[in-house]
């Protein structure tokens, strides 16, 4: 069987995946879903210098830690971002990567470049009216599409800046 390991999207943590790895688990495969520094349970290391390098150290140190082999790297969202630039850091760990609703860079791409001009002025607007110029505070779930009551009752208060 295969070793899944999925990475989150902005404002989330390893947590957004409760309701898949039973799955994955159930059908006989491993799974790994580690938090990204600076969000979820690990929200009380953001600092302004924390970015997309400092995620993706946080994926291949948990591959290289792991021992993990022909993973099936899966990133959704933002994920796609950081998995694309683990991928050409550990080519020989991977079996598979898969974006999952995610952004997927051309090589060299940068957020700004992938994600749509006035969605980064949106960012950009938040994180200097509610986040001190560099953070950017979380969206309401239903931009995931995340709308059912009990699941948006759910996430909402373990979103993280």
């Amino acid at each position: 069987m295969a070793l899944f390991v999925l990475v989150h999207g902005s404002w989330h943590g390893g947590w957004c995946w409760k309701k898949v790895t039973p799955l994955l688990r159930s059908a006989g495969h491993e799974v790994l879903t580690p938090t990204l520094t600076g969000l979820g349970e690990r929200a009380h290391l953001l600092t302004p210098d924390i970015g997309l390098d400092t995620h993706i150290q946080d994926v291949t140190a948990a591959l290289t830690y792991e021992d993990a082999r022909d993973v099936v790297l899966v990133g959704h969202s933002y994920g796609g971002l950081v998995i694309a630039c683990v991928a050409d850091r550990v080519t020989d760990r991977l079996g598979h990567l898969v974006y999952l609703d995610a952004l997927m860079p051309r090589p060299g791409e940068t957020l700004r470049e992938v994600f749509s001009a006035d969605g980064i002025a949106e960012l950009d607007a938040r994180a200097r009216e509610f986040g001190d110029g560099w953070r950017v505070p979380p969206l309401s779930p239903d931009i995931f599409g995340v709308t059912a009551e009990a699941d948006v009752a759910w996430m909402q208060p373990r979103l993280t800046d």
